[in-house]
């Protein structure tokens, strides 16, 4: 496990790190990905589909990276449009009235600002995805695997059970965006991470998720294992409202905020 906040930058920047079609192609048995939002287009930067898990059907929604430069700018380095949002929200629906667990994987800096996302509701498509989240009649589970950032990541991570593995972080804002905004420096960037607190070791110890998935040699099968535990855990609940009613518990107390004084 990297110990600074510097190393877990660099591992999460690393080219090879596993990106969602990874953890599909390794995971998932019989993946059909699907397309658009059936309203404007389709959106590369979200990958969002169903498949097999250990033989239970469920909906897989992640963030997509590529590799490569090229496989970068087509997947606009992992920030959605409003159409993507909208997309992952479409297969969220399918997902409850099928009765297909929800499993998300976030790997984004943030969801994309240029004005034509703006113009076609930014702010409105990742409002809709927290709203509906939040009572989507299904369970759903939210691993951070990489960059955790802004609403961006958040639109993927109202679930009954958040993830992340332990070199991931997770944050209201990008290192990058919080020292261009603080500093007007972007270099900054290690600066604001600090500060910030949003390592999952930071998270876990705040409450703020449930659970981190060692890496290593390992990795993917360490995913495995933690989404086959979750998994059984919660489709043995009985009772859907009782689900719903400790997911929104969960979130409504990591919004208490405790005002601490400085000098």
């Amino acid at each position: 496990m990297a110990e600074s906040v510097r190393e877990k930058l660099q591992i999460i920047h690393d080219p090879k790190r596993p990106t969602i079609d990874d953890y599909v192609a390794a995971l998932f048995d019989d993946f059909v990905e699907l397309h658009g939002d059936r309203a404007y287009a389709e959106d590369s930067a979200i990958c969002a589909g169903i498949g097999l898990f250990g033989g239970m059907p469920v909906t897989v929604i992640g963030h997509r990276k590529g590799k490569t430069t090229e496989e970068n700018i087509a997947a606009n380095f992992g920030m959605p449009h409003p159409e993507g949002y909208r997309k992952a929200l479409r297969l969220a629906h399918q997902a409850e009235k099928f009765g297909r667990p929800v499993l998300c994987f976030v790997d984004t800096p943030g969801a994309f600002c240029g004005v034509g996302a703006e113009e076609r509701g930014q702010g409105e498509a990742i409002a809709r995805c927290l709203y509906d989240f939040m009572a989507l009649r299904t369970p759903v589970v939210s691993i951070v695997t990489g960059e955790g950032g802004s609403g961006g990541a958040l639109a993927l991570a109202v679930a009954d059970r958040v993830l992340m593995m332990e070199n991931a972080l997770y944050s209201v804002i990008s290192p990058r965006g919080c020292a261009s905004i603080l500093w007007k420096d972007a270099s900054r960037e290690i600066e604001a991470a600090e500060c910030l607190k949003i390592t999952a070791q930071d998270l876990y110890g705040f409450g703020m998720i449930e659970g981190i998935i060692p890496e290593g040699p390992a990795m993917v099968k360490n995913v495995k294992k933690a989404l086959t535990l979750v998994l059984r855990e919660l489709m043995a609940e009985p009772d859907m409202d009782a689900m719903l009613e400790k997911r929104y518990e969960k979130f409504r107390k990591i919004g208490v905020f405790q005002e601490i004084n400085q000098i």
